[in-house]
Formats: structure tokens, C-alpha cells, sequence
């Protein structure tokens, strides 16, 4: 039988190397949803641009797609605060499922892209391993609320759900808020242009605390698993790399990729210290003879610096993926060196 997959959200990080997934296995056919649309790649994957706000485009958008078994719902809105972020990125959820469902008779799965926000793991220190049984924390919190919707949307109904919860994930796709591997690769080139030592820029505890990631194309093999396998259902997996690691000891030998010296950390907001670069990252491409890749699609400092500031160790409990039959895994050491190698191979640095 062939699957249909709806990626909601597909030019992000998460969204652009689930579809690249998914069009490499034989009996998927994928559609991705986003504001910009996409190429397509006849017979295999299909673009449509939708406001995912606006429920009269995402019905008149959606009207169509009746052969869609699969929805992976990946998209996110920011928003300046935590409270802002609820309305949207809930209404961009119900908007999908509510053009989705009486179109697509022969839906079987929604899968639910979540984080740590689940643990409370953005406010500060948090239980460590959290574990997908953890307690709940104080509102507001959009992760939760498109859960519940999910869970009780779907009573009665013949297609299931599952929810996934990675780390902070790592790709090499442009363009997007949240993309520190891409953020680490930027601020180390343009360090070796400016003839300065690579300093880690985040708070002084950060440092040394205890940490993990999540792959993207691992996560996008665990999203697939979790959307097909029975043990699955109805269910919510937090999704890792499968190391810890500490920046302390990781950092160095970032630096040495790029071939740079590592000089002791430096507590700097590198949204502040980024703010006047344009003009060297412009150089750089020039002298480098670099792809005309703009300084905004590469600037995620915002998001670094939210990392860079966990002085609190920030990990998950992943065994019962395992449990239920996941079994993948990814060196993080080696996830940054191949991230760095793609965006060297497509001369977005040089």
C-alpha cells in the first residue's frame, strides 16, 4: 500500500531532511506544506505554499490532498514571549487537521513535532533524565496544548497519533530561527576571517554542563518509525543522539575543524557581537569565492545564545524508543563535522 505523507512545516531544519527521508524510501510519495513552497521532484515530492494561519487558505489548499495517509506536522511560529506562542502555532495545528481530516478518508497517522519545552527545559534547570511520564508544568506551553488537542481529536477516530521530543536538533538547512549547527559554523568562519581565536560566547556554567542532541536524520528516521510502528501509538518518545557531551570538551575540537586556536570562554551575546558583521560575512563570500547566501539566512544568535546560556545540564531519558524498537543512534561529534562538510560541500563557508 503507498503512503502519502503531508510534512507541514518543510523547509525548516526538522521538515527539509524528513522529506529528503522520505522521498529516499520506495513506497512514500511526500507533500510538503510551507510559506515559501518548494521545488518539486516529479513523481516523488510535491510543493504547495499555504498560510497555515489563515484556515481558508489551508482548507482551500488542503482540499485536494485526498489520498494523504501520513501527517507530519512540523511547522512552528515564534513569537517574543512564551504566552505568544500558544495561539499560533495551535491554530496552525487544528487549521491542518481540520482541512485534512474529512478530505483524506484514508488518514492513518498525525505525528507531532515536540522539544523539551514539555519539561519545562527553556525555563531553567529541570528534572534530568526527563522521562515522557514526567508531570506537566505550569502554562502556558504550545507543545502540551497541541497534544491534548491531538489526543482528544482523535477518540473514536481509525488514525493514530505519536508525539516526538528531540534536543536541540542539528542540520544544515538554511533559513531557519532555530539552527545552531549552522550558528557555530558561521561564527567560526567569520572568527578565522577576522584572525581571532574561537571563544565558546556562552554563560560561564554553560560551559560544563551536561548535554545531548538530536540529528536530524535521525529524527527523521524516528519520525517514520513512530508514524508505521504499532508499538508506537498513541504515544510520545523523546528522541537523542544517544551521547552526552560537554562543550568543555567538544569545543576545542570544533575549533580544530575549522583550524582554529580556542582561547578560554567569553560571555558575549552574539546577537550584539553579530549585529555589525554583514559586511564581513559579504567579504568573505567574495574572497572565498562563496555562494551569495544572505547574512540573514544564516543568522540563527538569537537561538545560540538561548543555548549557550544553559548553565544547567539538559538531557533526556530515550530508552523507550528502544524499547519499543527504535534502535538508531548518531556520534554528535561526528553529526557537527558532517554538517560543517555539507555547508562546505554547497560553499555556503568556505
Amino acid at each position: 500500500m503507498e503512503n502519502v505523507a503531508l510534512v507541514v512545516g518543510a523547509r525548516g531544519v526538522i521538515g527539509t531532511n524528513l522529506v529528503e527521508h522520505l522521498a529516499s524510501l520506495p513506497d512514500w510519495r511526500v507533500i510538503g506544506l510551507s510559506r515559501r513552497g518548494g521545488t518539486d521532484v516529479p513523481g516523488r515530492v510535491r510543493h504547495v505554499a499555504v498560510d497555515l494561519l489563515d484556515p481558508d487558505d489551508t482548507r482551500d489548499k488542503l482540499s485536494g490532498l485526498t489520498d494523504v495517509t501520513h501527517v507530519f506536522y512540523v511547522a512552528y511560529q515564534d513569537r517574543p514571549t512564551w504566552a505568544e506562542l500558544v495561539a499560533p502555532n495551535l491554530a496552525m495545528l487544528v487549521n491542518v487537521v481540520d482541512a485534512i481530516e474529512p478530505v483524506a478518508r484514508g488518514l492513518r497517522h498525525i505525528s507531532l513535532m515536540q522539544g523539551y519545552k514539555v519539561y519545562g527545559a527553556h525555563l531553567g534547570p529541570f528534572k534530568t533524565p526527563a522521562r515522557e511520564d514526567d508531570p506537566p508544568h505550569l502554562p502556558p506551553e504550545f507543545n502540551v496544548d497541541q497534544q491534548r488537542f491531538l489526543e482528544e481529536r482523535q477518540q473514536g477516530k481509525a488514525w493514530t497519533w505519536s508525539a516526538l521530543r528531540p534536543s536541540v536538533v542539528g542540520g544544515s538547512a538554511l533559513g531557519n530561527p532555530m539552527n545552531l549547527a549552522v550558528a557555530i559554523a558561521v561564527y567560526a568562519s567569520l572568527s578565522k576571517e577576522l584572525g581571532v581565536p574561537l571563544r565558546f560566547p556562552g554563560k560561564p556554567g554553560a560551559y560544563h554542563s551536561l548535554l545531548e542532541l538530536t540529528d536530524a536524520g535521525l529524527l527523521a528516521k524516528a519520525t517514520v518509525w513512530a508514524a508505521t510502528a504499532t508499538a508506537a501509538a498513541n504515544q510520545a518518545f523523546n528522541i537523542t543522539n544517544g551521547d552526552l557531551f560537554r562543550w568543555s570538551e567538544l569545543w576545542p575540537k570544533l575549533g580544530a575543524w575549522f583550524g582554529l586556536e580556542v582561547a578560554p570562554p567569553l560571555h558575549m551575546s552574539l546577537q550584539d557581537v553579530m549585529a555589525d558583521k554583514e559586511p564581513v560575512w559579504k567579504q568573505l563570500q567574495v574572497s572565498h569565492g562563496l555562494t551569495s547566501t544572505s547574512f540573514a539566512e544564516v543568522s540563527s544568535w538569537p537561538f545560540a545564545d538561548f543555548v549557550f546560556g544553559w548553565d544547567y545540564d539538559f538531557f533526556a531519558d530515550a530508552s523507550k524508543s528502544r524499547r519499543a524498537g527504535f534502535h538508531e543512534y548518531v556520534d554528535t561529534e561526528q553529526m557537527f563535522y558532517g554538517i560543517f562538510a555539507d555547508l562546505r560541500r554547497r560553499r555556503v563557508i568556505p
